[in-house]
């Protein structure tokens, strides 16, 4: 094993929210032994405290790391969030601190796929109702309002990874699968898709959304909008708390517009499990709540954390930055016989000249050079061959270029 520059088992790795043993095997394997674990979020100056010497952080979705905590962690190489979404994470900041965010966008697909589907089969059966009723001591034994999913029509809003695996399993079942991306996909199946969402909502006996937080699905299903979804039909949201006008949605029920909904993220959630957690759908029967748990599933808890644990010690080992979402993307190789030097800058005429420079004036052999930008942002990796201590003087002078936003030797 090549000496690396900084010993693994003095960088230190702070992991919150309890993620998976799997992931602390994983660090451990890899050589880092300087863990520190916490089962819960930490915020204001706890988490100052922990994160200002650590090196590496993996956090879930209630750790929120803003611009200004990240100013306060001086050493952190990198972050990892061990779930699909990042907008806990300031990325911009991150970026312009020479900070690659990792995620695991895949690793929970199937377990969100499947509890769709289960809470699309009980809201079109009027299960929750049912149960309530049951649980209060009554007994309605009826075919009212029970429906087969059957020859149904599913709306999926955002066919991305998700979206497509809750339309093959929704076909399946016999159901009609429909769409509304803002990009044109390729579907798969006999799933179509339509031009616009209002559309898509007029027609479909289940809407289910599967798109990101950002400004243009911030409060995406309105008032307006869930007014237009057809009458009878059920609403699920797995995807993030802000995308639904929540008290519109409770007024549709309580109208019998819509016949039910399962809502499983919020747009403010309790911190811990401790706290009461507050909703105007609490009240109402044929709903379903759950706390974000839509990736909650053993096995997809150990998929993530394998995913992202071994995201993180490979850019931390090998200064790989692939599937980074903050960051320029490379791809390593291993360079037998080379030092490693990895040069972070501002995007901005004459870097590269200036790094090749130093390399010519200390004698020094390039055996492969690797650059990436992702807009204000450059990623050089330089793999150079030569006197250790000529390498040590180029790290060095690569430091004082100016632009520079970080640069190590990683071996």
């Amino acid at each position: 094993m090549k000496k690396t520059s900084f010993p693994k088992d003095e960088m230190k790795v702070l992991l919150l929210e309890g993620i998976h043993q799997d992931a602390i095997d994983y660090f451990k394997r890899a050589g880092y032994s300087n863990l520190e674990i916490h089962s819960t979020a930490l915020e204001g100056d706890a988490l100052i405290e922990a994160i200002e010497d650590a090196h590496i952080i993996g956090i879930r979705s209630r750790t929120q790391l803003t611009a200004e905590v990240l100013q306060k962690a001086p050493r952190l190489m990198s972050i990892g969030c061990f779930c699909i979404g990042t907008n806990q994470v300031d990325l911009e900041a991150a970026k312009h601190l020479a900070i690659p965010v990792f995620n695991a966008p895949y690793s929970n697909t199937r377990s969100v796929a499947e509890l769709v589907i289960a809470e699309m089969i009980m809201l079109k059966r009027g299960i929750p109702y049912k149960n309530y009723i049951c649980h209060q001591g009554g007994w309605d034994k009826s075919a009212k309002g029970s429906y087969e999913v059957r020859g149904k029509t599913l709306g999926i809003v955002g066919y991305g990874h998700i979206g497509t695996q809750v339309g093959i399993i929704a076909e399946s079942l016999g159901m009609q699968v429909l769409f509304y991306d803002i990009e044109s996909k390729l579907s798969l199946g006999n799933a179509q898709q339509v031009e616009t969402l209002e559309e898509l909502l007029s027609v479909a006996d289940v809407i289910t959304l599967h798109v990101p937080e950002d400004d243009t699905t911030k409060n995406m299903m309105n008032r307006a909008r869930i007014e237009k979804m057809k009458q009878g039909s059920v609403l699920i949201n797995a995807a993030r708390g802000t995308i639904v006008d929540l008290d519109a949605l409770a007024d549709s029920i309580k109208a019998e517009h819509i016949l039910g909904a399962a809502i499983d993220v919020f747009p403010v959630e309790p911190k811990s499990n401790s706290e009461e957690f507050q909703t105007p759908l609490r009240d109402l029967q044929n709903v379903i709540l759950t706390p974000h748990i839509g990736g909650s599933t053993l096995e997809a808890q150990q998929n993530i954390g394998i995913e992202v644990a071994s995201k993180l010690v490979l850019y931390s080992d090998n200064g790989s930055t692939v599937s980074a979402v903050n960051f320029p993307e490379v791809m390593l190789p291993k360079q037998p016989g080379s030092h490693r030097i990895l040069h972070i800058h501002e995007n901005t005429p004459g870097i590269l000249r200036a790094v090749n420079d130093l390399v010519a004036s200390l004698d020094l052999n390039i055996n492969a050079q690797y650059l990436q930008t992702l807009g204000e942002v450059g990623y050089v990796v330089l793999d150079v061959s030569g006197d250790a201590a000529n390498a040590q003087k180029l790290q060095t002078g690569m430091k004082e270029i100016k632009g520079t936003l970080k640069c190590r030797i990683l071996y």
